[in-house]
C-alpha cells in the first residue's frame, strides 16, 4: 500500500495520533504536496461526506475524520503557498447562520488561496447581514461562497441570497454553494450561480465563474 493510501485510510478511520507521521511519510515517498492534500486528505472526507448524505455514517464520525484532515492540512499548508501567483480574483467565504461547522469551508478557502484567489474568510454561523456587510467592505469581490453541513441550516443560504438582493448587491457577485445536504437542484431553487460537490470542484467552479478556462489538456 502506498503512503498516500495509508494516509487516506488513517483520515477515513479517524486515527488522530497517526496523521502527522502519515503526512510526512507521504511527502517522503515523493508525492507532491497538492497530491497529499487532494488524495490523502480530501478524498477520504469526500467519501465520508457521501456516506453522511446517505445516512450510512453520522456527524461524530464525520467530525473526527475532519479533525484528522485538519491536522494534515496544517502540516502540508506551508508547502502550498503561492505568494508569487497573480490573483485570479477575490472570494468571500462563509458558513451560513446557525451552522458551526467550518472544516469544508476552510478547505475550500485553502484550495482557492493555493489556486491564486484572494480569500476573505468571514467564519462560521454568519448571519445574512454580515455577508452583506462583507461585500460592502470588499466591493471588488467577485464571488461569495456559502457552506452548510446540516439540513437545518441549508436554507440560510436562501436567506443570504435574499438579503443581498434586498441590499441591491446580488447582481454584483456570483454565488456558489456547497455542503453535505446541498445539491444542484437546491442551488437552482435558491438562485445560486453554481454548486460544487467538493473543495477541488469548488476551485474549478470559481474559475469558471470569473471566466477562467479550467481545461487540463
Amino acid at each position: 500500500m502506498s503512503k498516500l493510501s495509508e494516509l487516506s485510510a488513517i483520515v477515513e478511520y479517524g486515527k488522530l495520533r497517526e496523521v502527522e507521521a502519515a503526512v510526512e511519510g507521504a511527502l517522503a515517498e515523493g508525492n507532491a504536496p497538492i497530491d497529499v492534500l487532494n488524495i490523502g486528505l480530501v478524498d477520504p472526507i469526500n467519501v465520508l461526506g457521501e456516506k453522511f448524505r446517505l445516512g450510512e455514517i453520522f456527524v461524530p464520525e464525520l467530525l473526527i475524520a475532519s479533525r484528522c484532515m485538519k491536522i494534515g492540512v496544517e502540516k502540508v499548508r506551508p508547502l502550498l503557498s503561492s505568494g508569487d501567483v497573480k490573483s485570479l480574483g477575490k472570494v468571500i467565504c462563509a458558513t451560513v447562520a446557525g451552522d458551526m461547522h467550518d472544516i469544508g469551508k476552510n478547505l475550500v478557502a485553502l484550495l482557492l488561496g493555493s489556486a491564486g484567489f484572494e480569500v476573505i474568510d468571514i467564519g462560521m454561523d454568519v448571519e445574512p447581514e454580515s455577508v452583506v456587510e462583507a461585500l460592502q467592505e470588499n466591493t471588488d469581490a467577485q464571488i461569495i461562497g456559502l457552506s452548510a453541513l446540516l439540513t437545518t441550516t441549508m436554507y440560510a443560504m436562501k436567506d443570504t441570497i435574499e438579503a443581498l438582493e434586498e441590499a441591491g448587491l446580488r447582481d454584483r457577485v456570483k454565488i456558489m454553494v456547497g455542503g453535505a445536504p446541498v445539491n444542484q437542484k437546491f442551488a437552482d431553487q435558491i438562485g445560486a450561480d453554481g454548486y460544487a460537490t467538493n473543495a477541488t470542484s469548488a476551485v474549478d467552479l470559481a474559475k469558471k465563474l470569473v471566466g477562467i478556462s479550467t481545461s487540463r489538456s
